[in-house]
């Protein structure tokens, strides 16, 4: 796919997305819809303008949230994906606690993290990482083990050390994938941001909708889910943007192959 299809493809999602705005706007206009039950887009951009500084700052909360949580989930993923692919005991003995651990939901955990760590930033920043942990220590697994056995078995016959043939074939095959779930992490993140603000905050856009909701403030609870909208559109796009410079090569084969 060449950089001007890349280009011209946002339009078909901007075009529909402003079609489903019109008829929105207009079947609440029509049907009489009270603006606490159903704001139209219109009082949603209108909550833009009046709130911009309160949305403002709860917004730089949540975004910090997510950017920790998020970095202390690659720390942790990557180190644990390749504490797992070293050690065939350690992957016997962690990976199955790794995937257990995706069925404790949230909403038991989470109030847990506010007992131990109190209401600071600290159980928002956990709960974040928690969420996006997963996919990234998944994917770094994977793409350990992706690396081409008969590259491996040749360095291993001309004497190379365990960290030369980590350095030079497992690191980058892995690296695509470790992106993949970078990705897919950064987007949990947000979610992982917002439920911790849900269950116990006094800033951030989860406990501004929260507290708007509480108030039928309507238009501004969609104006926050916005936000996150386009916060995790943004996060997504900028690792992207990173795994495109960090590596060229891979993102030139995909673009030829499409």
């Amino acid at each position: 796919m060449t950089r001007d299809a890349t280009r011209t493809g946002w339009i078909w999602p901007m075009l529909l997305l402003l079609a489903l705005l019109g008829v929105w706007e207009i079947a609440v206009r029509l049907s009489d819809t009270p603006e606490w039950m159903l704001p139209p887009p219109s009082a949603i951009l209108d909550a833009f303008r009046t709130d911009w500084r309160l949305l403002l700052e709860h917004t730089r909360v949540t975004l910090v949230e997510v950017l920790l949580g998020f970095g202390l989930a690659l720390v942790a993923g990557v180190l644990v994906g390749i504490a797992i692919d070293s050690s065939a005991i350690l992957r016997r003995a962690i990976y199955p606690l790794i995937i257990a651990s995706q069925t404790i939901p949230m909403v038991a955990l989470a109030p847990l993290m506010l007992i131990w760590f109190g209401y600071g930033l600290t159980p928002k920043i956990l709960i974040t990482a928690l969420i996006g942990f997963f996919p990234i220590a998944v994917n770094t697994v994977d793409g350990l083990r992706a690396a081409d056995r008969e590259i491996l078995a040749l360095l291993r016959a001309m004497g190379s050390s365990a960290w030369q043939r980590f350095r030079i074939v497992r690191a980058p095959s892995a690296l695509p994938l470790i992106f993949s779930g970078a990705r897919i992490a950064i987007t949990f993140c947000v979610i992982g941001a917002v439920f911790g603000e849900l269950v116990g905050a006094s800033a951030g856009l989860g406990y501004l909708m929260e507290r708007s909701a509480a108030q039928f403030q309507t238009a501004r609870v969609f104006a926050c889910i916005a936000i996150l909208a386009l916060m995790g559109i943004g996060l997504f796009s900028l690792i992207a943007l990173v795994e495109r410079v960090a590596l060229p090569w891979r993102c030139y084969l995909t673009e030829a192959s499409e």
